[in-house]
């Protein structure tokens, strides 16, 4: 069970730290209209996800007989996590264009996450094969994994939005640069266990 928490407690802080189209708004309504705006549009993943998890466990369980297509799967997820760690690797902060971004709201929030294919090739590639296989082992490490990666995906851009109410050159600073390196170096180091579990389900290991 400690895998599944700590593997969404990872993905989630990734997630929630990443620099993306829903990180902007919330930054953005944050401070243009307050604290209580940002923290809205940073709950827009608990009503976007869950439609997008089912589907994907939808298809996953008609895939479930077929190990060499979920290996294949495993495989491009480890490598879409590799290419997020690499991206945080090279974060050099948040850019904001305030006169560009309209004034938004929850609703918009979702909208904008919905519109965003990084959670469809996350929850397909990797989140939704590791609830699958936390299904197997216990319903209490799939409620391990699920509320971890959303508390954190979810918390980690509240806590941006009442950070950045203070100071807007916490984007660009030291400590959330670090940060980002330090996930990056994590979903690394974690791309390298889809890795395996793909080469197992094709049977090259």
């Amino acid at each position: 069970m400690l895998e599944f928490f700590s593997a969404g407690t990872l993905l989630g802080l990734a997630a929630g730290f990443a620099p993306g189209p829903l990180l902007v708004l919330v930054i953005s309504e944050t401070l243009r209209h307050g604290i209580t705006a940002g923290l809205k549009v940073s709950i827009a993943p608990l009503i976007t996800d869950v439609p997008i998890i089912l589907i994907s466990l939808i298809v996953l369980n008609r895939l479930a007989e077929f190990k060499s297509i979920l290996g294949c799967i495993s495989i491009f997820g480890g490598l879409f996590i590799l290419y997020l760690g690499y991206e945080s690797l090279k974060t050099k902060g948040v850019e904001l264009n305030l006169s560009s971004v309209k004034a938004s709201s929850f609703k918009k929030g979702v909208i904008t996450n919905a519109l965003n294919p990084h959670p469809y090739i996350f929850y397909m590639t990797v989140g939704t094969p590791i609830i699958y296989r936390s299904i197997n082992q216990h319903i209490l490490a799939t409620v391990s994994f699920v509320g971890s990666f959303l508390m954190l995906l979810v918390g980690s851009k509240v806590i941006l939005a009442m950070v950045v109410e203070r100071s807007r050159a916490f984007l660009k600073g030291r400590v959330y640069i670090w940060v980002m390196r330090i996930l990056g170096i994590l979903l690394m180091i974690f791309s390298m266990v889809l890795f395996r579990d793909g080469f197992e389900l094709l049977g090259w290991l």
